[in-house]
């Protein structure tokens, strides 16, 4: 076998194993999820994961895949190996998509119907994404914007339309009181918000590691061991700072927190985690944990009901994380970062905001105030997560 043989051979299993690593993501968002909505509504979220990881992945390998890296037809039509195998690439890339739908569907849970918000994910994945990635890594007018693995082309295009998700939705019922008082909704599963949280943290690796695309050679492996550890270390300084901001201000270590403010931290990171030293990590992941903090009570304050908190992680970090690249290393440009950051942040609130109307025109989006008081298991799954709990109505 020659050389040439050989590093392809790693680069493929370099870029397969990292694709693994990004979907163990899909469990961590279906934990994550599972745990911070209450019993009555978990089935409904754990179906929603299941099939919205399903019909992307579809979606994706149908024609999403080309519209984002200019082929040609259907099912990776046009494209060759280059280095590594293309269908290595493409299950790589794949694994990214129904992340920028999961985002969004832990911010729109204990309201929206399944089917519905199904139909919106087959517009996410084979429209909004793709020609947001066409824009970027596609090699399109926005690439001058460098955005490693997504802070912005993932986490704020999911935050951006989970927004306008949002605003067509409205709130849960009781979550706001007529005076603007914010009732706190409990989490129903602290385990599995843990283990959910986690399962990402561990996914991230692959993440922005695997978006080096090559470790066949000294340095490109150097740069991918740097990229993860980068990646650690933003996510370890968010939850450090959230828990100090969190227990300063209430004397209390709350968990859902400080795992929010290690995801913030590592959304941050995520687009420069290839371009900072050792220490930039540490300031960018403070400020990614700190921002989470801010940012939940002031969604709370205009009640954009987000149960998750994937606003503040999500689309706040995105932001964040994209001009952090500029603002740490000055071979990049603030600029070109933020007209990036504005007109995918336009594009992607527009078109989900119209999508999410028009989907609300043909089969409403939301339930009933009678299902939604029950629980959605029943009304949408038939299958209850906690049977003998079916009881204890929390009557919010």
């Amino acid at each position: 076998m020659d050389s040439a043989s050989i590093l392809y051979i790693v680069d493929t299993l370099f870029i397969i194993f990292s694709a693994t690593l990004i979907i163990l993501m899909a469990p961590g968002f279906a934990m994550l999820e599972a745990g911070l909505v209450r019993t009555k509504n978990v089935t409904s979220v754990l179906t929603g994961n299941v099939l919205l990881y399903s019909i992307t992945s579809l979606v994706f390998l149908v024609w999403g895949y080309n519209l984002m890296f200019n082929g040609s037809g259907l099912f990776l039509n046009g494209f060759e190996d280059d280095g590594f195998s293309k269908y290595a690439l493409f299950f790589f890339q794949m694994a990214f998509v129904s992340k920028t739908v999961s985002i969004i569907s832990g911010g729109v849970a204990e309201r929206i119907k399944i089917l519905p918000f199904m139909i919106f994910a087959i517009a996410m994945s084979g429209f909004i994404y793709p020609m947001v990635g066409n824009w970027t890594w596609g090699g399109g007018f926005l690439s001058d914007m460098h955005d490693l693995a997504g802070s912005t082309i993932i986490h704020s295009v999911g935050g951006w339309a989970l927004l306008a998700g949002i605003l067509v939705l409205g709130a849960r019922k009781g979550r706001y009181g007529k005076n603007g008082q914010v009732r706190v909704i409990p989490a129903s599963n602290i385990p599995l918000v843990t283990l959910g949280g986690f399962l990402l943290w561990i996914g991230w690796f692959g993440f922005n590691g695997g978006s080096v695309l090559s470790m066949n050679s000294v340095e490109n492996a150097n740069l991918v061991a740097q990229v993860i550890l980068n990646t650690n270390t933003a996510g370890i300084s968010g939850a450090i700072i959230a828990a100090a901001m969190v227990y300063t201000q209430y004397r209390k270590l709350d968990i859902t927190m400080i795992l929010n403010g290690a995801l913030g931290g590592l959304v941050a990171i995520t687009a420069g985690a290839d371009v900072v030293g050792l220490w930039e990590p540490i300031v960018i992941g403070a400020i990614g944990g700190a921002l989470v903090v801010l940012a939940v009570p002031m969604f709370d304050r205009f009640k954009i009901d987000d149960p998750v908190g994937a606003l503040s992680v999500h689309l706040v970090n995105g932001i964040w994380g994209t001009l952090a690249v500029a603002v740490f290393n000055h071979d990049y440009s603030i600029v070109a970062q933020a007209k990036g950051i504005a007109i995918i942040g336009v594009f992607s609130f527009s078109v989900a905001f119209v999508l999410f109307k028009v989907i609300n025109l043909i089969t409403p989006l939301r339930t009933s105030e009678e299902v939604e008081y029950d629980g959605l298991d029943i009304s949408e799954t038939g299958v209850e997560s906690y049977p003998e709990f079916n009881k204890s109505k929390l009557g919010l």
